[in-house]
């Protein structure tokens, strides 16, 4: 173990980062060690791990650096437009990889299933996007739309889009999400009303609408699971 922690001091501490990572995994490793792989290098006053430590605490989470544009990190004191320009690919690389589900048949089996294959491309949002996932009997996802983008209410979501949508690629049901940009997926009466409107539609034309699934930062409701439908 004395033979551990000597190789550990050695080890300049911008390197400890990398070093953990290769041991114990990316897994293991915090927000701050992972950014501070990214960033390479600290300032001549701090190592990478603490400047990554204090950009974490300027952008007050993970979540507030995903909003960061190229000036406003150029702004945090230790970063420059090369270091912006990485840490921004990255996060970009992260968001597609999340996204890159097409080509694999994902099927939903519950309501966890749906929020888990939408949560990455929604929880980040500034504004409400009302998306339907279109399923074949088996209840693989064959189509997605985003029907509105705005504050959810019924004017705004007609069910004739939702159904020609879903006729446009011979769905058998509908699962419907949206996201709260507060972060907090509470659903509105309004949220419960539209809802109500889809399902009725849905008797008429033999497409059942399974679930309304609203999404938050990292938490979602199930409207089916919360009896509201």
């Amino acid at each position: 173990m004395e033979a551990h922690s000597h190789v550990m001091r050695d080890i300049p501490s911008e390197d400890r980062p990398r070093e953990r990572m290769m041991t114990a995994g990316a897994q293991a490793l915090s927000h701050a060690e992972l950014l501070a792989i990214l960033l390479r290098t600290g300032t001549k006053r701090e190592s990478a791990v603490l400047l990554a430590s204090r950009i974490l605490k300027e952008c007050g989470s993970l979540r507030g650096l995903v909003d960061m544009s190229v000036e406003e990190l150029t702004n945090i004191h230790g970063i420059g437009p090369a270091k912006a320009i990485q840490l921004l690919a990255s996060i970009e690389l992260g968001r597609r990889l999340a996204q890159s589900r097409q080509g694999e048949v994902y099927t939903i089996r519950k309501p966890q299933d749906a929020a888990d294959y939408m949560m990455e491309e929604l929880r980040y949002l500034k504004k409400e996007h009302f998306v339907c996932l279109f399923l074949n009997t088996k209840n693989h996802v064959i189509g997605k739309e985003t029907l509105s983008i705005g504050t959810l209410n019924a004017s705004l979501v007609h069910p004739r889009e939702v159904f020609r949508a879903a006729i446009k690629c011979s769905s058998a049901s509908i699962i419907c999400l949206h996201n709260h940009p507060s972060g907090d997926p509470s659903p509105s009466p309004e949220d419960i009303a539209l809802t109500r409107r889809l399902q009725e539609a849905g008797e008429l034309m033999g497409i059942d609408i399974l679930d309304h699934v609203v999404i938050g930062d990292n938490r979602f409701v199930s409207l089916k699971e919360q009896g509201l439908m």
